[in-house]
């Protein structure tokens, strides 16, 4: 009886390790990279979306929101990576963009940063966007753009941002969402608001699934014309004339020199006889060198 006590209780131990050990890593390694439904404020939060200055590059379909700010590394690779694949999905992709306050006395945006912020919530210029996404963090001086700083109209603005993004991370955190950035916030086909803290590559693949978004987009294929062929070189498809050897000369005439242009002889007029070809003198056999024989005497005389 107390063996099988002993048993019982370890059985009963292991079993609520294996457990814990598998919630920990499905939390772990799946559910909190999946993406929440909004099930609360969803009309407050709908109206923050729709009063933020969002830049896009039209091309209409149901809107997707990327909030974030410009030196976020993993916001840059989500938008190069995640927005074409997003748009080949049918959606347009909305960016909000904010310059982090200050925390601790300690500055967390640039001047030209704040500077570029309120151009873009004043004008949505999606130009100025991709330029100033196009450049590094470090290039980037907003030459041309208006100072926020020291203006009361263009700091207000920036603050503005500042108080949409706080206000936003406070009602999506009522939800259940850890927020971080980029945050993606979109309608699935069903119409269920839902957001995400796409700080981990990990979870991108849930927004494509949730939208029916491709996981790869292949570089469109350029149709280019077939080159003509060199002088002297067969096409591609057909196949090579042999190398024949220079023909014999017939007797009498000479073999034709490389390169020499061959002389054309006139062609005779209609009705004419044909010209006469020179008698050809019969070639004299040489001459044969004839040995004189010793002349023979007649045997009669001697008699």
């Amino acid at each position: 009886m107390r063996r099988f006590l002993i048993w019982s209780g370890l059985i009963v131990v292991l079993g609520l390790v294996l457990a814990v050990g598998g919630f920990w890593a499905y939390q772990h390694y799946y559910a909190r990279f999946q993406p929440v439904t909004v099930t609360r404020d969803q009309a407050a939060i709908q109206r923050l979306l729709d009063e933020a200055s969002w830049v896009s590059d039209g091309g209409g379909g149901q809107p997707l929101y990327i909030i974030g700010y410009r030196d976020s590394a993993a916001m840059q690779r989500y938008a190069r990576e995640e927005a074409p694949k997003l748009r080949a999905a049918g959606q347009e992709i909305r960016f909000i963009l904010f310059a982090r306050p200050d925390r601790e006395g300690l500055a967390r945006s640039t001047a030209a940063e704040r500077a570029t912020v309120a151009e873009l919530w004043l004008t949505r210029d999606w130009t100025l966007y991709e330029r100033w996404a196009a450049t590094p963090v470090a290039n980037w001086t907003a030459a041309g753009l208006p100072a926020a700083d020291g203006s009361l109209a263009r700091a207000a603005v920036v603050e503005a941002g500042r108080a949409f993004a706080e206000d936003l991370s406070e009602r999506l955190g009522g939800n259940g969402l850890q927020v971080g950035y980029p945050l993606v916030i979109w309608r699935d086909p069903q119409g269920f608001m839902k957001a995400c803290a796409c700080t981990d590559s990990r979870s991108w693949p849930f927004v494509r699934d949730d939208l029916g978004a491709p996981d790869r987009i292949d570089p469109p294929v350029v149709a280019q014309e077939p080159l003509a062929p060199a002088p002297g070189v067969a096409p591609p498809d057909s196949l090579p004339y042999p190398a024949l050897p220079p023909a014999a000369p017939a007797p009498g005439q000479t073999a034709p020199v490389p390169g020499a242009t061959p002389s054309v002889q006139p062609a005779p007029a209609p009705g004419s006889a044909p010209a006469a070809r020179p008698a050809q003198r019969p070639a004299t056999p040489p001459a044969t060198k004839t040995t004189p024989q010793p002349k023979q005497q007649d045997d009669a005389t001697f008699f």
